[in-house]
């Protein structure tokens, strides 16, 4: 059976320890292109069909009232099928302790039964903020393993720790 990288990511204005800058690949996808690199994995990238905004300040204002709304965004695209893959590499950035709602969305589209789903997140001190067991709460009948968790800012150093972890 194959593998596959799902990963939810956001370029433009990032937080980066105290500091905001532009970025063309957000950090969850540079992780996930690492990941399929090292394990030959197929990638799939969930995206809202209305994104949150470039700037910082309006995308987490964003992100926030989803959250706190339990909102399941509309995604652009969705697989038709998991049934091609028994391992599931999870990748999203830490939303204040959480995975962002598009997630969500697309967790609770599959049936996980007999799925293996290894998580991983970036952030920003967060880490994964037991995110592992919100994932064991939607997937039911997966295992779900250790997860990864990477600080931003460490992402592009960050290729050994993952060829370790995978």
């Amino acid at each position: 059976m194959a593998k596959l990288v799902v990963f939810y990511s956001r370029a433009d204005e990032n937080y980066f320890s105290g500091s905001r800058r532009y970025i063309s690949t957000g950090n969850t996808e540079k992780v996930a292109n690492m990941i399929a690199e090292a394990t030959g994995a197929d990638l799939f990238k969930i995206e809202q069909r209305v994104p949150y905004a470039a700037d910082y300040d309006t995308c987490i204002s964003q992100a926030k009232k989803d959250q706190q709304v339990k909102a399941r965004p509309e995604l652009v695209s969705m697989p038709d099928s998991l049934d091609d893959y028994d391992e599931i590499y999870l990748g999203y950035p830490n939303y204040w302790g959480d995975m962002p709602m598009a997630v969500y969305t697309f967790l609770e589209n599959f049936d996980w039964n007999g799925k293996v789903i290894h998580p991983f997140c970036t952030h920003e001190g967060s880490g994964l903020s037991g995110t592992e067991s919100r994932i064991r709460n939607v997937c039911k009948g997966a295992t779900v393993t250790g997860g990864l968790a990477i600080q931003g800012g460490m992402v592009d150093h960050a290729r050994s720790n993952v060829e370790r972890w995978v």
